[in-house]
């Protein structure tokens, strides 16, 4: 690094600008989910802050290698050699934005855009450009303060590698605080808006087999909002017997909040013994749930499974975190998956010590985070003696080792999104377009995955920073932009971008999974009695009057939501 640099820490250098450049014009090409133009704005004006760093690192490892530089008439003619290329790439990039991001919406059936606001994207991009090349311009100068002030101590090298250390570390720790106390805000105000826990809990219901009643185990105050609307908007029988014209049973649902107990034991023994004091043992299904980060348990996964069964099922689950899934995944990582394994380790303990003739089949199942906390609960290797009879997760993240030992048994000749796994006995891939394959050719346990492959919690790599993701190397799936195209650094911008706006794609789209799609892996993996095509298209038609909502006939549960 040119040791007198520090004089002028705000100017700004022509090359590095030109690869930032770059990185905004491929910032502008498609991804995963459509973008509007507030979050193409951020992600450009990120990527070309970015592009414009790595080509002054790259322009100062050039200096400290004392080579050549141009000078005179060289500079300007090398300059305008490189400049109006990337000036040519960024304005053809700028007119493809819009048909780029129609090839995304028009796959997912969303209406196409005629305009992107452009000239607002661009002062946004702009602006976030800025904004961090004055936050690196303020590191700069502090670095150089402080290796000059080194200087009158210590030889040149190492004054420089000293200052680096000492700024690094006070960037750490003042990117640390200011983050946490963020995220610990927004914690904050996820509790407060998703739970009204205690004394601004609604009145506690009458019914004794509820969660909550007088006669529950469970203090009604501290299930929280989504503990109480699991365990009071399901389905009832009336419903099931409208549905199937054949007499139904109440469905039983128990919910444990995480104000219940102080450890992730004691939330498990007590969901034991609800489901034990509600009869649970006595139905034909026993489904052990894991929520989303919140607590939320997505409605119209339930409802199918009811429905199908004629109501003769018990459903349990725990809350292990108050936050939304990014968050706790980041801040409360073992949580989810400490409650998990303890709620499947008690009830399956409980479970297998039953007369098999008189016991209730036992199914895991999660969605998004929760498929993940489910999947860690569910050590295969312990269930070797007494298997449970399987599970269905959906839109399981890219972290979850079973899904990822499913995945490397994917048959070459089978698509990444939409995997066929040696001959399907224990794993099954689903998705929208790719059916679960019905009850048939089983063995003794039934593992379902329901995977989009426009979902970018399933198929995010940490790799794809520098190498294309797996399936981005194969032909793209009905819902995936042919136009998508990978680039070392701003593609792994796109796909974390993509994580956080998952849930804006419609339904049955990104990480907006609904009720429609659950209905044949639930049907593959329980295999209900009597049930006919006649009544999975019945079911199906039900379902899709609303996408956003179960299958009630139009009610107000919502379903889609709430990671």
């Amino acid at each position: 690094m040119d040791r007198m640099d520090w004089k002028k820490p705000l100017g700004i250098s022509l090359l590095p600008l030109f690869l930032g450049l770059l990185f905004f014009a491929a910032s502008l090409t498609p991804s995963l989910i459509p973008r509007g133009w507030v979050l193409q704005g951020i992600l450009g004006g990120t990527v070309a802050a970015l592009g414009y760093l790595t080509g002054r690192l790259l322009l100062t490892i050039w200096r400290q290698m004392a080579l050549p530089l141009m000078r005179g008439r060289g500079f300007v003619i090398g300059h305008l050699a490189v400049g109006l290329p990337v000036l040519a790439t960024v304005i053809v990039a700028l007119i493809r934005e819009v048909p780029w991001q129609n090839s995304i919406r028009i796959r997912m059936g969303m209406e196409p855009i005629e305009s992107i606001r452009m000239l607002h994207m661009l002062a946004l991009a702009t602006l976030i450009f800025a904004i961090l090349y004055m936050i690196g311009a303020l590191i700069r100068l502090i670095f150089d303060r402080t290796r000059q002030r080194l200087y009158r101590y210590m030889p040149e090298r190492r004054a420089n590698i000293a200052g680096l250390l000492i700024v690094g570390l006070l960037v750490f720790i003042t990117t640390r605080d200011g983050l946490v106390d963020s995220l610990v805000g927004f914690a904050d105000k996820s509790y407060t808006v998703a739970q009204d826990l205690f004394e601004s809990a609604p009145p506690p219901p009458d019914d004794s087999l509820r969660s909550g009643s007088a006669a529950s185990l469970i203090d009604w105050g501290a299930m929280g909002r989504p503990g109480r609307n699991f365990v009071t908007s399901g389905l009832d029988a009336a419903d099931i017997e409208d549905f199937s014209t054949r007499p139904a049973k109440q469905p039983l649902r128990v919910y444990v909040g995480l104000a219940q107990a102080d450890s992730a034991q004691e939330r498990a023994d007590l969901a034991l013994a609800e489901l034990q004091r509600i009869g649970a043992f006595e139905r034909k299904l026993l489904i052990v749930a894991m929520p989303t980060g919140t607590g939320w348990l997505d409605p119209g996964s339930f409802d199918v499974v009811e429905y199908m069964h004629g109501g003769d099922i018990a459903s349990v689950a725990v809350q292990y975190s108050y936050l939304q899934s990014p968050l706790a995944l980041i801040l409360e990582t073992d949580s989810g998956l400490e409650q998990s394994r303890a709620l499947v380790t008690t009830i399956h303990r409980y479970w297998r010590d039953l007369p098999e003739d008189a016991r209730p089949r036992l199914y895991m199942h999660g969605l998004s985070l929760g498929a993940w906390a489910s999947m860690y609960g569910t050590d295969l290797e312990a269930l070797v003696d007494d298997p449970i009879d399987g599970a269905f997760w959906a839109g399981p993240p890219f972290p979850s080792s079973l899904w990822n030992s499913a995945m490397a048994g994917r048959k070459p000749d089978t698509p990444y999104v939409a995997p066929d796994v040696a001959d399907g006995r224990l794993f099954r891939f689903a998705s929208h377009t790719k059916p679960a394959g019905g009850p048939d050719g089983w063995g003794s346990m039934r593992l379902m995955f329901l995977q989009y492959s426009s979902d970018p919690i399933v198929f995010y790599q940490p790799s794809s920073l520098w190498r294309a993701p797996t399936w981005m190397r194969e032909p793209p799936a009905s819902d995936v932009s042919p136009d998508l195209r990978f680039m070392p650094v701003v593609t792994q911008f796109q796909l974390a971008l993509d994580m956080a706006i998952a849930l804006s794609a419609p339904s049955g789209h990104g990480h907006s999974y609904y009720a429609h799609d659950y209905i044949g892996p639930w049907l593959a993996v329980t295999a209900p009695d009597g049930w006919t095509e006649d009544d999975t298209a019945r079911l199906m038609a039900r379902c899709d009057k609303d996408a956003q909502h179960g299958c009630r006939n139009g009610n107000d549960a919502g379903s889609g939501s709430g990671s």
